[in-house]
């Protein structure tokens, strides 16, 4: 048999295409053995590949790809194409088919949302069957109706010659609308296009757009063609949906136990279908137990990436009829905690982890009948042991840091299948997080379909970073830099930058398995979510790298970067000496300035006089050094003035030297142009430093950084059928709106944050539509918290984004933020998420009487506890007949 393979595609010098497929004869899907084609013609590759006619055929499964001259590979959207043996039957079979670009919007409605909720409903006439055919037609059109069905016709007695009383009909296979016509009797060449049927009336509704296609291939004996036209050009509503987002533990229902629980969902979706909102997004729902203290309440530092945390269980659940006296027991201590304003983490947490222990051993035997259990457990067993094992041995040791564990701070898997081996009298102290992790994992299953019966889809977050001493670091730490921390860049909500305390990753090592673990995390993910929002996006181009003798942000830099080498400052007249430039410039007047009364103790306590400045000694000469030094130290508001002033001193630098350069390359350090140390240069100096740090900043890294993401993105969007949606929010390089549109990505955009550094506030009008539009996030304050944190900048808002004229009112009154909600959900993009507080927000009657708390994180804040309740409950809530049904009005006038 010959397979004759036609890619529609225009290229550019040096770049070429491939072919992979599921057939061994095309490389059994690995990329790299991918085969090259032929060009040609201006607009067309081919390929030819013969398949041994006495081997028993199996359907193929193929695809494109693209490589750059630089080495670059793309690889084209989608794995649906398909040739079906069963269907085609000559030996000769030509495949003419149109690239699939990631980035077409329609692409978005093959994801999991619009596939297994939104459309799963669909129903479709079945159309037209030729049992002998010389051309196989397939098209995709995501957004017909129930009662339509895509059509063709054109000219020639086999279409009709553009008759549209009784066009040719088309049937819904998988993803593709398919015909199989025979055009063996009619004369060439023969024009078409795809139109719409309406199976209700029996009539013909519209013609695509564009240009006529013409019918390629030939139709001599023994042949086939079969056509993939890509998309159908239908002029289509932008379909759009509304959401809320709210954090599992911040939920609050009647039933629950001082923090949400995932069975809470539920009632959630309940009031999201009242309303006629159609996605729950939430925040990251992995285990964080590193301390038993409120510091993991944290929800961005979960010690396993694939762990759900015990918290959000439900104790009735798991206890049952049966065992219900168990839970009965702490009733009292529920319904105290549960009335509390916000999370008491640490009781929360030590009451249901010692209630599932005894349900654990109540229950324990039971498992070794229970399939669904075993299925879990196999199913997960690459996370689920390990994860096990980690928890026993922190708790056993009282720490999460495993290298300072006696046994096992080096994960040996051989070891550890014995130290969880059921022989070991330890065993039960293991065993009961296989049985916690089982019940969180059928009770967020149960959750996520019951929103999907109401129309609802879920959305996860998938943190940027894992926590440095948690099990997935303890099980490979080589796939991470430990010897870094990740944060971010200072900006208006951290002015000296963040520090997550995360390693960043090593993504060679990641890539030299093709990033197995990130597509098990996906596969994980996608148990359970619909869509998911990945957290700092900008980090699979660069990551904000700090070395681990820092404390701030500000000590941070991107990694990779292109550095600046010493050859650029000399051919900018800059006179460049490596300790004035990479070591704090410490000056007498900068340690009076900063210090004040406390100058003469700081010098002669952290500083020696060396030449004509400062430097600190060697016990103090670090950010961590001076950490460690101020804990000893009782808490005073003067021990943290100074603490601040010495960090402030450490940071006061120009460059920090490339590792192992020799001194020859240089990253600029962050906010260069604020530093004493700058500001004591002579002009000249000045403004060659200048033009190098916008160089440096805006314009050496941009391509570099879009090939790191390229190298990692497609691989990794490609491993789930997921909505992504990518925080993109900072400093966001040149290059990000370009990958995540050509990956088709949503972006995030938020009316306070506009992207255009020329603009001080984004309109949701001008939002594109494959985005999601949000007037505040959980890292923010919420739109009646910062309507009041600066009235100059609410004065602009008011009258050039919400177009009224005079003095706005000091308070976000109810009109206000109705306003603003209103003028999201009329935004031109795909989604329109809320926080519930926001939505809240536009009654007086419901919203909480100090907008300060409702905010659930303070980014500038390491230390912050996420404790964050709704202060009525969802039942509350769901008879609030008066709010929700005028609610629901704007959500159905909007379109959403």
């Amino acid at each position: 048999m010959t397979l004759n393979f036609y890619i529609r595609f225009s290229t550019q010098y040096g770049q070429t295409l491939h072919l992979s497929g599921s057939h061994s004869a095309m490389g059994s899907d690995d990329f790299a053995l991918a085969l090259p084609m032929q060009y040609f013609s201006e607009d067309l590759w081919h390929l030819e590949v013969r398949l041994d006619a006495a081997a028993e055929l199996l359907n193929i499964n193929y695809r494109y790809i693209l490589k750059e001259q630089d080495g670059n590979e793309i690889v084209e959207w989608g794995n649906d194409r398909l040739i079906d043996f069963k269907k085609v039957t000559a030996k000769d079979i030509s495949l003419i088919d149109t690239w699939n670009h990631a980035g077409e919007v329609e692409n978005a409605f093959f994801t999991k949302p619009f596939q297994d909720v939104f459309f799963s409903a669909s129903k479709n006439t079945k159309g037209k069957v030729s049992k002998s055919f010389t051309h196989e037609f397939k098209v995709k059109a995501p957004l017909l109706k129930e009662t339509e069905t895509l059509c063709i016709a054109g000219s020639g007695k086999v279409l009709g010659d553009w008759d549209t009383s009784a066009p040719a009909l088309m049937t819904k296979e998988g993803n593709w609308w398919t015909v199989r016509l025979n055009f063996a009797n009619e004369n060439f060449p023969i024009v078409y296009k795809y139109g719409v049927y309406n199976n209700t009336e029996k009539k013909f509704t519209a013609f695509e757009a564009g240009n006529n296609r013409m019918v390629p291939g030939n139709t001599s004996k023994g042949k086939q063609n079969i056509v993939h036209d890509g998309f159908a050009q239908m002029p289509y509503p932008g379909w759009k949906g509304a959401g809320v987002a709210i954090p599992v533990f911040s939920i609050r229902s009647q039933k629950s136990f001082g923090v949400g629980e995932f069975t809470d969902i539920m009632l959630l979706a309940d009031w999201a279908k009242t309303v006629g909102l159609k996605l729950i997004q939430l925040l990251p729902i992995n285990d964080t137990t590193a301390t038993h203290t409120w510091a993991d309440s944290y929800p961005y530092a979960a010690i396993s990436a694939f762990a759900l945390h015990p918290m959000f269980l439900n104790l009735g659940k798991v206890a049952g009829t049966r065992h219900a006296s168990v839970v009965k027991a702490v009733e009292q201590e529920r319904l105290r905690l549960n009335a509390l304003p916000d999370v008491d983490y640490e009781a929360v947490n030590k009451h249901k982890i010692a209630i599932a222990k005894q349900l654990y051993q109540l229950q324990k035997d039971e498992l070794a009948n229970n399939n669904a259990y075993f299925e879990f457990f196999e199913l997960n067993r690459h996370w689920l042991v390990p994860y096990a094992a980690f928890c026993y041995l922190r708790d056993k040791y009282k720490t999460v840091d495993y290298n300072q564990w006696k046994t096992h701070h080096e994960y040996d898997e051989h070891a550890i299948q014995k130290l969880v081996a059921p022989t070991q009298k330890h065993y039960d102290a293991v065993a009961v997080h296989y049985f916690i992790q089982f019940h969180l994992h059928l009770q967020l299953k149960e959750a996520t379909a019951y929103a999907h019966k109401n129309n609802i889809i879920v959305k996860g977050d998938l943190p940027i970073g894992v926590y440095r001493y948690g099990c997935d670091a303890w099980m490979a730490p080589d796939l991470y830099n430990m010897q870094t921390q990740a944060g971010a860049p200072p900006d208006d909500f951290a002015v000296k930058g963040q520090n997550w305390g995360f390693p960043t990753y090593n993504w060679k090592k990641m890539q030299a398995d093709g990033y197995a673990w990130w597509r098990r995390r996906f596969e994980q993910m996608s148990e359970y979510f619909d869509a998911y929002r990945i957290d700092h996006i900008l980090g699979f181009f660069r990551i904000w790298s700090i070395p681990l003798h820092a404390v701030e942000g500000i000590m941070g830099r991107f990694v990779p970067a292109i550095p600046v080498h010493i050859q650029e400052l000399h051919q900018n007249n800059i006179s460049f000496d490596y300790a004035r430039y990479c070591r704090p410039h410490i000056t007498q007047q900068l340690v009076y300035e900063q210090f004040g009364n406390e100058a003469e103790y700081v010098k002669n306590t952290f500083l020696n006089w060396v030449g004509d400045s400062f430097e600190l000694k060697q016990a103090f000469n670090t950010q961590r050094k001076v950490e460690a030094h101020f804990n000893l130290l009782a808490d005073s508001e003067t021990n943290l003035y100074i603490q601040q002033g010495l960090y402030y001193l450490i940071s006061n630098v120009i460059f920090f030297e490339e590792e192992g350069s020799q001194m020859q390359q240089f990253h600029f350090r962050f906010n260069m142009e604020s530093t004493p140390s700058f500001q004591a240069l002579d002009e000249q100096s000045k403004q060659g430093l200048k033009n190098l740090y916008v160089n440096y900043f805006f314009r050496r890294q941009d391509d570099f950084w879009k090939k790191e993401a390229m190298h990692k993105l497609p691989s990794l969007k490609r491993s789930t059928n997921m909505l992504v949606c990518g925080e993109d929010l900072g400093m966001v390089p040149a290059c990000v709106p370009d990958v995540m549109k050509q990956l088709g990505m949503l972006s995030l955009e938020i009316q306070r944050m506009p992207k255009d550094p020329e603009t001080e506030f984004f309109h949701p009008a001008g939002a594109p539509y494959l985005s999601v539009v949000t007037p505040s996030t959980h890292d923010m304050s919420t739109i009646r918290g910062w309507w009041e944190e600066d009235s100059n900048k609410t004065q602009r808002f008011y009258n050039n984004i919400l177009g009224h004229y005079g003095g706005a009112p000091y308070f976000c009154e109810a009109w206000i933020n109705r306003e603003i909600v209103v003028q999201h959900l009329f935004s031109p993009a795909m989604w329109c998420v809320f926080q519930l507080q926001d939505i809240m927000g536009i009654s007086n009657a419901l919203r909480r009487q100090n907008p300060n708390d409702e905010r659930i994180n303070v980014p500038a804040n390491p230390k912050h506890y996420w404790r964050y309740r709704m202060h009525i409950t969802l039942e509350e809530l769901m008879k609030e007949t008066t709010f929700n049904t005028e609610l629901g009005s704007y959500v159905k006038a909007s379109g959403r």
